[in-house]
């Protein structure tokens, strides 16, 4: 049934979720990749994920597919980018922008799927990430569970996300931050939540990355930009 049923006359549908990034697609990938400090945290969540030359990485969230250099550059020609998300908008920039296919040694693919329920097989994938992307999940440390099954033991799984940051003299930030996760998200998310988008990033956030460091060993994590960016990866156990 159309989410769009019953609606009082005169009133403005709502855009769902993946209406909302496809709509904004355009936006978005000027964003994701000319931000102030974006390659930073980009190459900061390659480095923490550290695949092996030639492995498969999966990305959930993948966006437009602007962290795909900086994983192809870990796993070079022979290894293969994957990326998984639920907007087809998105999913058509990261195809445009992917002008230049490898050959039969390598590959990229984009899937659209739920990062809850990854739309792959559990084989053949070395290791998987995702950047700020377990804040819009509902249920992300299950999630991040069903990420460790996929990968299974001595995979790696890499995590980058925002949150508001615990520093002293950066926490006078942190109602900017509030705004700006508001300004983020789809019309009706404060509404349809009952709570502030940021106060449920943060939550969600610190459930994604507990779960992390509960199905893996040799865990690392990092803070950046005054707190508000968090890294953990690890290796499945």
């Amino acid at each position: 049934m159309s989410r769009r049923v019953g609606l009082p006359e005169g009133a403005t549908p709502q855009l769902s979720a993946p209406e909302f990034y496809t709509r904004f697609a355009r936006a978005y990938d000027a964003l994701a990749r000319r931000g102030p400090f974006v390659a930073t945290l980009r190459r900061a969540l390659a480095d923490a994920l550290d695949p092996d030359p030639g492995a498969t990485v999966v990305e959930f969230g993948c966006g437009t597919g602007a962290n795909r250099p900086y994983v192809e550059d870990r796993v070079g020609s022979d290894g293969r980018y994957v990326g998984v998300d639920f907007a087809p908008g998105v999913l058509r920039v990261a195809r445009e922008q992917d002008r230049d296919p490898r050959g039969a040694s390598g590959g990229r693919e984009y899937v659209r799927g739920d990062a809850a329920r990854p739309p792959l097989r559990d084989d053949g994938v070395d290791a998987c990430c995702g950047a700020f992307v377990v804040g819009m999940l509902p249920d992300p440390a299950a999630a991040v569970r069903e990420w460790a099954g996929l990968v299974g033991s001595g995979g790696r799984i890499a995590l980058l996300d925002l949150a508001r940051t615990t520093r002293p003299g950066w926490r006078a930030l942190n109602p900017v931050f509030r705004l700006l996760v508001r300004a983020g998200s789809p019309p009706g998310t404060a509404r349809s939540l009952e709570r502030s988008p940021a106060t449920v990033q943060d939550e969600r956030v610190a459930a994604a990355h507990r779960t992390l460091r509960e199905a893996c060993a040799d865990v690392e994590y990092r803070t950046l930009l005054g707190g508000f960016a968090r890294v953990s990866a690890g290796t499945v156990e």
